[in-house]
């Protein structure tokens, strides 16, 4: 059964992009009538705010090889603490960015509340980025190429190990959706990583929802369910011009919501992320618009 209480959680954070503007992604989605859009699927939707998140002028880089990483690790601490009180307080936690650094963030609350239950997550990360990159691979030292690697326990330990444990989720129950571009130093972790991978030729060549029934059968094995979390750069330009990190040939627009559909149909999603909407890019807002018919596809609305 789908959840009735949806608590919306803001996380502004751009410490990790090489492009600004993706601070402004949850305003974006939310000025897009996110809350009327899923009050009209019948829930009951709580604002809780915007994550703090310091202002980059604030402070120095640090780290070339991790840029702004102790306060990246600040806000995902906080992200993760409100994520996991919103799950244990019966509502599905909808995580609005901001860079896919969050999901650290948002990824560690929730598998903190399954853990204290003994049980573990899987996660679905739908993105043109394996986003596998440590300090000692990355090229450009930004930390929104490096959460996935952490949240299956490789790279910094102040992102690794949020509520002292480690891996958030095991590579086994862990899959990448929409594949299409990979750092080449990254490319060797990503294959060995044990991490289930669909690249854009899976998805031609198999069609969309083969690769996604896989993809939930590794996220739901042996788990309470699936975190999925939406990179808007997944989508065509075309589709969704407003990201910082463009690639041409991603998902289609029926794609995208074929994808978000059955992620809901499973009847076994437990969090959503939807990230680096970056209205600085966009067009007419139409990237944010696209961001909540995905996340209203994945939480119920159907054609008919």
């Amino acid at each position: 059964m789908r959840p009735s209480r949806i608590a919306v959680i803001g996380a502004p954070l751009d410490l990790g992009a090489g492009r600004r503007g993706v601070d402004m992604g949850p305003s974006a989605i939310r000025v897009a009538d996110l809350h009327q859009r899923l009050g009209r699927l019948s829930y009951m939707v709580e604002d809780r705010g915007n994550v703090d998140v310091v202002q980059a002028e604030s402070r120095d880089a640090g780290n070339p090889h991790a840029r702004y990483l102790p306060e990246i690790a600040e806000t995902c601490k906080r992200l993760a603490t409100l994520v996991d009180q919103a799950a244990g307080s019966d509502r599905f936690p909808l995580v609005l960015g901001g860079d896919h650094s969050l999901a650290v963030g948002s990824v560690s609350g929730v598998a903190r509340h399954y853990r204290k239950q003994k049980q573990l997550i899987g996660l679905i990360w739908v993105d043109a980025h394996a986003d596998m990159n440590t300090p000692e691979s990355s090229m450009l030292g930004n930390v929104h190429g490096m959460p996935l690697a952490c949240l299956i326990g490789h790279g910094p330990k102040e992102l690794t190990h949020i509520f002292n444990f480690a891996p958030k989720v095991q590579p086994k129950n862990t899959v990448i959706v929409g594949l299409r571009d990979v750092d080449q130093l990254e490319r060797q972790l990503v294959r060995d990583s044990g991490v289930h991978i669909f690249t854009m030729r899976d998805i031609d060549e198999r069609g969309l929802k083969p690769v996604m029934m896989d993809a939930i059968r590794f996220a739901t094995d042996g788990t309470a369910g699936f975190h999925l979390s939406l990179d808007m750069d997944s989508v065509d330009p075309q589709a969704a011009p407003g990201v910082g990190t463009p690639v041409p040939g991603g998902l289609t627009y029926r794609e995208a919501h074929l994808a978000m559909e059955l992620a809901g149909d499973s009847g076994q999603l437990l969090a959503l992320d939807v990230v680096e909407v970056n209205p600085v890019l966009d067009i007419s807002n139409r990237t944010a618009d696209l961001a909540v018919q995905l996340m209203a596809s994945a939480l119920g609305k159907r054609i008919i």
